[in-house]
């Protein structure tokens, strides 16, 4: 028999009442899981909550340096000219005025934009390489630049070309060949790892170097003198042309870091951790490699080696702003331009009229800091 009854002008079917019957039942254990449900969202909303706050204190924190900086590099670029073997105030005419804005002026300018081009050289590489004493002459760039110029003294040639020098070209050339053996030699070896990498490097670096000493060895005095000379690192050559030649390296190479500032924050972590997150590790590898040697290359090929400002600047500024590459970069930037032009307004000033090279000034300084570095860390030396 079928029951029914009325309930507000509805009839109901045992079926139905037993549907209802079951949804009531239901709607009760979905209830019953609520304070279930809002004690996770709380979680979720307060976690996120935090990391935002998180967030925004790490920047603030990050922000408040990169100002200083900021302001140091400013003050540097306006001061620094102003020092050398007499100072030479802006309102200066007649020759003093020549020599403020002819000479002074650019090379301050040249100094900054090689210190910040070999700061951010070696802030890509110490995020490849997980490794703070890496440095933008860790895979033989800088050998091989000074092998070009070596061969290009040796042979005794002497000429420019669209006011770049021939030293200046030779010593590009080598230091594109050096980027091309390690490039070739990963590839041969398979991949793109970067234990591989590294150790190619440094194969290509201590050949070249020992290719360096022969050159020097069957030099006469006078090649073997400005070999040497040239090793040393300095920026007696710079003016405006040499910055207008350096700035399309400079340009290639940050815009290219500029765009792989998350792929370098998860390198820090682990290549793992980046290729989980869909970064394409190989390719992001190549693009390091490539700014890097590039900014290195144009600079070396002008001014010779200038060591330690790599390895010493982005450290620092990983001390001063954190590991984030967002707030690294800008820092790396700026403290390493704003370190080489102090260090070259010291080897303008130190022992006036005469000159030091700045890479001896740097080596003077970076060599304590590195004793430093390795005295500090109790364990293995990674990010």
């Amino acid at each position: 028999m079928i029951r029914y009854r009325l309930h507000q002008n509805t009839f109901y079917t045992p079926a139905m009442e037993l549907s209802i019957n079951s949804s009531i039942q239901r709607n009760k254990k979905i209830a019953s899981l609520a304070p279930l449900f809002y004690l996770l969202g709380s979680m979720i909303i307060k976690q996120t909550l935090h990391r935002r706050r998180d967030e925004d204190v790490a920047s603030t924190k990050a922000l408040t340096p990169l100002a200083i900086l900021l302001l140091l590099a400013a003050a540097t670029l306006v001061f620094a000219p102003l020092f050398g073997m007499k100072f030479i105030p802006f309102s200066a005419m007649g020759q003093e005025r020549e020599i403020l804005f002819d000479i002074r002026i650019p090379r301050v300018l040249f100094a900054f934009v090689a210190g910040a081009m070999l700061s951010l050289s070696g802030m890509s590489f110490q995020a490849l390489f997980r490794n703070p004493l890496a440095t933008p002459f860790t895979l033989g760039v800088s050998s091989g630049a000074a092998l070009g110029a070596a061969v290009f003294i040796r042979m005794g040639l002497a000429f420019s070309i669209a006011g770049i020098s021939g030293t200046s070209m030779a010593a590009f050339t080598g230091a594109l060949l050096a980027v091309a053996l390690v490039y070739g030699l990963t590839r041969i070896k398979g991949g793109f790892t970067t234990t591989t990498l590294l150790l190619a490097g440094i194969a290509i670096s201590f050949f070249f170097s020992s290719l360096i000493l022969l050159i020097q060895y069957t030099s006469g005095l006078s090649h073997s003198f400005r070999i040497i000379q040239w090793m040393m690192g300095s920026l007696t050559a710079a003016d405006y042309g040499k910055l207008v030649n350096l700035l399309p390296f400079f340009g290639a190479g940050t815009v290219l870091l500029l765009f792989l500032h998350r792929e370098m924050n998860l390198f820090m972590v682990g290549e793992d951790i980046a290729i989980s997150r869909g970064v394409n590790v190989g390719l992001v590898k190549k693009l390091i490699f490539l700014a890097a040697s590039l900014m290195v290359g144009g600079v070396v090929a002008v001014c010779g080696p200038i060591g330690f400002v790599g390895m010493m600047s982005p450290h620092i500024c990983r001390m001063l702003v954190g590991a984030d590459h967002r707030y690294l970069m800008p820092a790396s930037f700026l403290f390493g331009g704003l370190f080489l032009a102090l260090c070259d307004t010291l080897a303008r000033t130190l022992v006036a009229p005469s000159e030091i090279p700045v890479g001896v000034i740097t080596a003077l300084l970076g060599g304590p800091f590195f004793i430093w570095l390795l005295l500090s860390r109790k364990s293995d030396l990674e990010l």
